[in-house]
């Protein structure tokens, strides 16, 4: 489904011409409706990943390798053609709610607008899918909603309305970038279960960029680590929590914090489970499919 090979990125520094490679070589697969999480430290390439994705590159970078989405090579995408594929095949999920709305469009404008560009929707059509796609989303009181401005709504509140937005133009490939940072760690987890399940309801592919594996770990089918912009390995969340393969993955398991010691659950609750995740069918990668 998605193809990333040998994935470099070099920016330019406008002033003194001095070139930095920001991403170094990077590799992986993506299978229809898998899930990957990008894990590690800020500054370490996972959101610069994802701007590759999207053709939003730094200006003046340059970007080398292939990116291929469903046949499509998006580095050689221009104008129209990767127009057309941001809106009918990819989404984009940020991490700061209130910085994906205009601020002096109502909500409801938000989510019309975005369906009858990606979908061709008239405004009744479109009006009935967003009130629709906010009840999805946990959002009861859509009428209120669709009429309010992005000011008038708390951070969660915006955030499923963002995902709201994400899948309204029926995409192939979500990219969350850090979706749940500016969120408390209660409306973190109402959120995560909201993407995870619009994601299985729709089939989705997804990246989901976090600094936090247990968070990555509930969400994903695997786990690329990143540091210094190399990818350095990929596993399932098991095989990255119990049998990490290069000592900068074990110290970033080492550095999880830890509610409660192992082995014990709060008083009432029945013992943590061992994974963070209900053991589903795992999609078939590319690479496994070939093995």
């Amino acid at each position: 489904m998605l193809q990333v090979e040998n994935l470099v990125l070099t920016v330019v520094d406008p002033d003194t011409g001095a070139r930095t490679e920001i991403l170094h070589g990077n590799s992986f697969a993506l299978a229809q409706g898998e899930a990957l999480g990008l894990v590690g430290e800020s500054g370490s390439g996972k959101s610069m990943t994802l701007k590759c994705i999207l053709g939003i590159e730094p200006a003046g970078a340059k970007v080398e390798g292939r990116i291929v989405l469903d046949g499509t090579e998006l580095l050689s995408a221009r104008g129209e053609q990767l127009r057309r594929v941001r809106a009918e095949q990819l989404a984009l999920i940020a991490q700061n709610p209130h910085g994906a709305l205009n601020p002096v469009l109502p909500v409801g404008r938000f989510l019309v607008e975005g369906m009858s560009d990606a979908r061709s929707l008239g405004r009744a059509e479109a009006e009935r899918r967003a009130a629709e796609l906010l009840r999805q989303v946990g959002i009861t009181d859509t009428e209120r909603v669709l009429a309010s401005y992005p000011h008038q709504l708390s951070g969660g509140m915006l955030q499923r309305v963002v995902i709201a937005g994400a899948i309204s133009g029926e995409p192939r490939l979500l990219l969350a970038d850090e979706p749940t940072t500016a969120l408390d760690v209660t409306t973190q987890a109402e959120v995560v279960a909201i993407l995870d399940e619009m994601r299985r309801e729709h089939g989705l592919s997804m990246i989901f960029v976090t600094h936090d594996l247990d968070l990555a770990a509930a969400v994903c089918d695997r786990l690329a680590v990143m540091k210094d912009g190399e990818i350095l390995e990929v596993g399932t969340p098991e095989e990255i929590r119990d049998r990490p393969r290069t000592e900068y993955a074990r110290a970033l398991m080492a550095a999880r914090p830890l509610l409660y010691p192992a082995g014990h659950a709060p008083a009432g609750l029945p013992d943590a489970p061992e994974s963070g995740r209900d053991a589903a069918p795992r999609p078939q990668h590319p690479e496994e499919a070939e093995a």
